[in-house]
């Protein structure tokens, strides 16, 4: 099969929002200028990923696969006073977990060290790097601005051999952090700011966690990244839109270094979420400050986070393909995305009851020592997940929210002398409401028509359907109900202001609900649909109590899919 025809039979993209990139390579195929492709993920290993960095990872691992090519996993360990081997770890999971395999070993910038050192001792031999002994403060004094051009370093004409001395001491460690810097000599009235002289190399003093205490110079990210594409012989170097302006220097060093290849650089616009930050500083924030519990808090738009909530690699994966990959800059609609893990779960989530809010409800016409069980579905249209039983009991529990005593005309819940039909079990009708001392309802009296089992009463409807769990073989559960963690639309927008600000006090609320028997043997991370009231994920992590514990996913109401009918009839009109 040709490489055009694997990409048009994807899977993923056969129905696919437009994909400029994927369209590009397509074309330098079959006008020969490409043949493997090469691509590239880079993460800085200074924190988890978020759903920013999904996007990136199916546009990089995603494209190799179509056309046949590899996509490296590198790490760009170029500042270790940020970075962890646990965020190195946590980023190795979340591709996997994806889905996805990177090609060879894992790389790492710093593999690349020694190179990069001998790359920056040629540009000093060329006259086009100099050591400068200005204090960061001076450098961006001397930068200029967007409208004035910047001023050359009075260190700027230092000779060849003082600055290879320089440069040597740097390196040794006999210069104080911030001392001294490598920048480029390029040009200081260039309207691309990034050309003004950039920072090839800082002092750093601290302990790397891949070669430990050899370097005491750090690489910038701009010096480091091009030219690990090209030690690597990376084709297409895909990078979201922020690094459109570095483009210029990227290639400027690819230009005057030895370099054995020259990939090339080209942006797309990268994913941003209403209702959601994806700043990594503002992340760790929420985690260091305790807004969260951990980079993993089912809030988080982190992948780990989005894992432990419920999501599915092939819902992410979804919902990348069905945003597309341009370059103009867009908010995606969290509706979407909720779209993406309801339309999976529909299809894949066994179904289970869990009552939520629980009342009791005692079935007079009911034995105490009765024995009876229904045999259900597993899923309604997926004989491959087999059955479940339901035990019926004297006792069962149904969700407060389903009685009302007084109810308004449309209510076709439970109600006293209404009927209603337990989920897969009988019609039942509420005769008594049983209250305490101070009012509150603590139990209904109900009785059972027991000719109703899989069949409509005779002579009467009976509309209104509700969940309910055996009182004697129902399973304590501690329930978790999530909601988006900001209530801005956009918590970030104001750059005056603190982002916490916006915080969803109720962004968790957590109930003690009851589940049906089978969601006893729930393992960690396995998925279900609570009839009636959501999608919900067993957590990985124990409770305190030793109880199970459901995060929910997302709630049954499919509003993504009333907008797209929206934007359907008004597109008719």
């Amino acid at each position: 099969m040709s490489v055009e025809s694997r990409a048009d039979n994807d899977g993923e993209t056969q129905h696919a929002a437009p994909n400029f990139l994927r369209n590009q390579i397509r074309d330098e195929i079959a006008a020969g200028q490409a043949s493997t492709i090469v691509t590239r993920f880079p993460p800085e290993p200074n924190g988890f990923l978020h759903i920013g960095h999904a996007k990136s990872i199916w546009v990089n691992f995603g494209l190799a696969e179509q056309f046949g090519g590899r996509c490296h996993l590198r790490f760009d360990d170029t500042n270790p006073a940020k970075e962890e081997q646990a965020y190195i770890d946590s980023i190795r999971e979340d591709i996997a977990w994806l889905g996805y395999e990177w090609s060879g070993e894992i790389r790492y910038a710093s593999s690349y060290f020694d190179q990069l050192y001998a790359w920056a001792q040629h540009l000093v031999r060329e006259g086009l790097a100099y050591v400068d002994d200005l204090s960061p403060d001076e450098i961006r004094e001397y930068r200029g601005t967007l409208t004035e051009p910047g001023r050359p370093s009075p260190y700027r004409d230092r000779g060849v051999e003082e600055n290879l001395d320089l440069l040597e001491r740097m390196s040794l460690g006999e210069f104080d952090e911030g001392a001294k810097v490598l920048r480029a000599k390029i040009d200081m009235a260039a309207g691309n700011i990034n050309l003004r002289d950039p920072i090839l190399y800082r002092i750093r003093h601290a302990h790397h966690h891949q070669t430990g205490d050899k370097w005491k110079i750090y690489p910038s990210y701009d010096f480091a990244h091009g030219q690990s594409d090209a030690i690597e012989g990376v084709t297409h170097s895909l990078c979201t839109l922020e690094f459109e302006d570095h483009r210029p220097l990227y290639e400027w060093f690819l230009a005057h270094l030895p370099v054995p290849s020259h990939p090339r650089q080209t942006e797309f616009a990268r994913m941003n979420v209403n209702y959601t930050v994806t700043s990594k500083r503002k992340l760790k924030l929420l985690v260091d400050s305790g807004v969260v519990d951990g980079w993993d808090d089912p809030r988080m738009p982190t992948i780990s986070g989005l894992r432990r909530r419920g999501y599915t690699p092939g819902s992410l994966r979804k919902f990348c393909d069905m945003t597309g990959v341009s370059r103009a800059a867009n908010v995606v609609d969290i509706a979407m995305l909720h779209f993406a893990i309801r339309s999976d779960l529909e299809d894949n989530a066994p179904r289970a009851m869990c009552v939520l809010n629980p009342l009791k409800v005692v079935l007079t016409n009911v034995s105490a020592d009765h024995s009876e069980s229904f045999e259900v579905a597993g899923h309604p249209a997926r004989d491959d997940m087999g059955t479940r039983r339901l035990p019926l009991t004297r006792e069962i529990w149904i969700d407060r929210d389903d009685f009302m005593e007084e109810p308004p005309k449309k209510f076709f819940r439970l109600a006293p002398g209404k009927e209603v039909r337990l989920r897969n079990g009988y019609v039942i009708r509420c005769d008594d409401v049983m209250k305490g001392d101070d009012g509150e309802i603590e139990a209904l009296h109900c009785s059972v028509d027991f000719d109703t089992l899989g069949k409509n009463p005779e002579g009467r409807k009976v509309k209104g359907v509700i969940h309910w769990v055996s009182a004697e073989h129902g399973v304590p559960v501690e329930v978790r109900l999530y909601d988006n963690l900001f209530l801005e639309e956009a918590p970030d927008r104001d750059k005056d202001a603190d982002f916490l600000e916006h915080l969803n006090p109720e962004s968790l609320v957590t109930v003690e609900g009851i589940a049906e028997p089978s969601l006893a043997e729930a393992t960690p991370e396995s998925r279900y649909q609570f009839e009636r009231v959501g999608y919900f994920c067993a957590d990985r992590h124990a409770s305190r109590d030793g109880k199970l514990v459901f995060n929910r996913t997302v709630g049954l109401k499919d509003s993504w899919a009333k907008i797209q009918q929206k934007q359907a009839q008004g597109a008719q009109s």
